[in-house]
């Protein structure tokens, strides 16, 4: 019966948007989504921030999930419940749609409607029609590809942060309309803070101002998973080890995916390990980081703006590259940082980076040059001036 009466929401809320949709928009109207309605973050967020202040004339609105309306509470946004009555109109009125992953591919887009896709990383592992097999619960390869295609058609603008990822955005997606290779407005953030904001940050969080700061932030893996978009992830890292060996002067935040169900227990780490994985906002979390341990998530092409060491924590790298995903570039020897297997090995290397100092290899420098290079501080401006006429 749920199914049922989900159907029928998807097709009156489908009809109402067709059918409004075909008044003439309010042509200064602006809707906002990020990580469906999960978050105020990401580049919808700074460009959001950006129009607030340089583009009063327009009406923006912030599209959020029922079960994350906090995250909009006591903040100065419209914030409207995703297919609420309310949602439906601002839908079908807005000349401008801005979010950074995928709608329901059942939204109707009117004729009027700019539909600007942020996107939301520089891709390492494989995506869309470039996956040979996809593993996701809810769907198939043919028709997971089918309907990435679909909702790629209905994109006007697609924003990429440099040459690399327009070449893979514009064969992976099929996307023919007008790419804005601009940089990433969220990274804006990073290139244009001070040391008042890292403090700030540092603060909200209650953090030690004594102790440096490890950011691990993993991804999500497509074939484990408890339902479709609700995935499982097991903490591989050995928590009492590291504790023991590093917590007299580090902290971690962990850094879940969004699309990670997990709710770990972290009782016993009090004061050492900090869940982050609802914080607002990833781009605070690599201001105030020291050290980032990822693995194959596209975390780190916006952390190595910061020039600090990455390490990656690749215990699963065979079945990931081989079965789950794939790389489009030689991982293993191009990775901006060492790729590690045990907390062992992240233990040791951390320890010789604090006795030797950070020094970036020539590896590390030429992946600055490809994949940083139009990071400026400017990339929201140049994404607002070519879009919003």
């Amino acid at each position: 019966m749920k199914s049922k009466v989900t159907k029928i929401v998807q097709r009156t809320i489908k009809v109402l948007i067709f059918l409004l949709g075909k008044f003439p928009p309010k042509k200064n109207q602006v809707i906002f989504e990020s990580f469906l309605g999960k978050q105020y973050s990401d580049n919808p967020r700074a460009i959001y921030e950006y129009m607030v202040k340089y583009k009063p004339e327009y009406e923006l609105y912030w599209s959020y999930d029922r079960r994350h309306k906090k995250v909009f509470e006591n903040k100065n946004v419209k914030a409207v419940r995703r297919f609420s009555p309310k949602w439906i109109l601002i839908m079908a009125q807005s000349k401008y749609w801005v979010s950074n992953s995928r709608l329901p591919l059942w939204i109707p887009k009117p004729k009027h409607t700019i539909y600007l896709q942020t996107w939301h990383g520089t891709p390492l592992k494989r995506l869309a029609t470039d996956m040979d097999e996809v593993h996701m619960p809810g769907t198939n390869t043919v028709k997971y590809k089918e309907n990435f295609i679909k909702e790629a058609n209905k994109w006007d603008y697609l924003i990429s942060p440099n040459r690399y990822s327009s070449d893979i955005f514009k064969r992976a997606f099929q996307f023919n309309q007008s790419m804005l290779e601009t940089g990433y407005p969220r990274n804006d953030f990073l290139i244009n803070s001070n040391d008042d904001t890292l403090t700030e940050i540092k603060d909200s969080l209650e953090l030690p101002k004594n102790k440096k700061v490890i950011l691990y932030a993993p991804t999500w893996r497509d074939n484990q998973f408890y339902a479709k978009g609700r995935y499982k992830f097991d903490l591989q890292m050995d928590l009492d080890r590291l504790k023991k060996e590093l917590g007299d002067n580090f902290v971690i935040l962990l850094r879940l995916h969004y699309l990670v169900a997990e709710n770990i227990d972290l009782t016993a780490y009090k004061g050492f390990v900090y869940d982050c994985s609802s914080h607002e906002d990833i781009r605070e979390l690599y201001l105030i980081a020291d050290y980032l341990i990822t693995d194959y998530s596209s975390v780190f092409f916006d952390f190595a703006l910061l020039q600090r060491p990455m390490l990656f924590f690749v215990y699963d790298i065979e079945e990931y590259r081989d079965k789950l995903r794939g790389f489009y570039f030689d991982f293993e020897e191009k990775a901006p940082g060492p790729l590690l297997r045990s907390t062992e090995e992240i233990i040791s290397e951390i320890k010789k980076i604090e006795k030797t100092g950070f020094v970036p290899t020539e590896t590390i420098e030429e992946f600055y040059k490809k994949f940083c290079s139009l990071e400026d501080g400017q990339a929201t401006k140049r994404v607002v001036d070519q879009v919003f006429q």
